[in-house]
């Protein structure tokens, strides 16, 4: 079987080459050692001190970003995380920060979960993880990439497109989707966002509902990795130290947003996602050599 490696939705890892020259895990490497000087903080590999309370503070910074905004949580960190982690170990890392943040959302915010939602979704995740884990995907990263991004703002900027079909209908498809994009395209909220705001009544419900939905697609994406051929117990100590402070972030997030108007937040919303689509149209024009 052909082996597919995982992609992201940000150049320094979707292209061999960057605009710099640079082979990209060159200049991670490059990177790591001019930021971190070869150190291991608590026996994090390649982690000094002022990276693990960067990467600490990016947790805190992108969990409130994710709640206030409705989005753009995990990508932003994904984007960060991926200019000093090591390739290999970089997605199930992240993953593993992802589901903390969504266990705390999730707790934090249960009473707004629209919960007619989460079963099929669960369903949907399940297959989607176990089709993902063995299936190749033939289509070049950049028509990924354009796909998704003119999907995105379809459904955000015409919202009666997320409200196609039977709600419970609905919900299993895009588990399956989720989470079997979420096997090569990490960071999938991004897609899921819009479909849970045209269903979400407010900003809470927005809000709590895609952190429970994509607590589930983090996890049927853990099951489906396995960790095979990735050590990443050696990264628990930074692992625990973002999940908490994005815990806390979800936290202040869910303040913020008490405090927001439903206008302004749908505003915020639609803008967010807007930018993050046109980043992955513009990913895959450069993918393809278009720009």
């Amino acid at each position: 079987m052909v082996r597919v490696r995982p992609f992201l939705t940000w150049p320094i890892l979707t292209d061999d080459r960057n605009r710099s020259g640079l082979d990209p895990h060159a200049l991670a490497a490059l990177g790591r050692g001019w930021v971190i000087g070869g150190m291991d903080f608590l026996g994090t590999p390649d982690v000094g001190p002022l990276l693990f309370a960067g990467l600490t503070g990016a947790s805190f910074v992108t969990a409130f970003i994710g709640v206030y905004t409705g989005a753009a949580g995990g990508v932003v960190l994904l984007a960060i995380m991926a200019l000093t982690m090591p390739p290999a170990a970089l997605i199930p890392v992240h993953t593993v920060v992802m589901l903390g943040a969504g266990v705390t959302r999730t707790m934090i915010m249960w009473r707004y979960v629209m919960r007619t939602t989460v079963l099929p979704f669960v369903i949907g995740a399940a297959i989607g993880a176990a089709v993902g884990a063995t299936v190749f995907v033939s289509l070049p990263t950049s028509m990924l990439l354009g796909i998704l991004g003119a999907f995105i703002l379809l459904v955000t900027w015409m919202p009666r497109l997320g409200r196609i079909g039977a709600e419970r209908g609905r919900f299993l498809f895009l588990g399956f989707g989720t989470t079997f994009l979420g096997i090569f395209v990490s960071a999938t909220g991004t897609l899921l966002a819009p479909f849970v705001a045209s269903a979400a009544p407010d900003r809470r419900n927005h809000a709590a509902t895609l952190g429970a939905l994509m607590l589930t697609s983090h996890l049927a994406k853990l099951a489906a990795f396995g960790f095979i051929g990735v050590a990443i117990g050696s990264f628990l100590p930074l692992m625990a130290a973002m999940i908490a402070a994005g815990a806390v972030g979800n936290w202040l997030g869910e303040v913020a947003l008490m405090r927001t108007s439903e206008q302004r937040f749908r505003l915020i919303f639609q803008l967010v996602l807007t930018a993050l689509a046109l980043r992955l149209l513009w990913s895959a024009a450069a993918g393809a050599g278009w720009v």
